[in-house]
């Protein structure tokens, strides 16, 4: 099976750290988590920025469904695939 990535969209940093921080806890997540800042498309203020938090799954075993409502709970949610 292929690895798989899922990258939670948050609406800022402090939530994207506090997900994070969630993921090992929650679902036994290994690696670090990246967190990376996304500015929205020809927005240059800081204020629209969104954060991603990327998480890698190299052995597809986390639950789509439940990263997509760890997101929801910090006003985030998991993007498709």
């Amino acid at each position: 099976m292929s690895d798989v990535r899922h990258v939670l969209v948050l609406p800022d940093r402090d939530a994207a750290e506090v997900v994070a921080e969630e993921l090992p806890d929650r679902f036994g997540v290994a690696e670090e988590p990246q967190l990376v800042r996304d500015a929205l498309a020809g927005e240059d203020d800081a204020e629209d920025a969104q954060w991603l938090v990327v998480v890698e799954d190299p052995d597809a075993r986390l639950d789509p469904s439940a990263l997509d409502e760890l997101a929801a709970e910090h006003e985030g949610w998991l993007e498709a695939p």
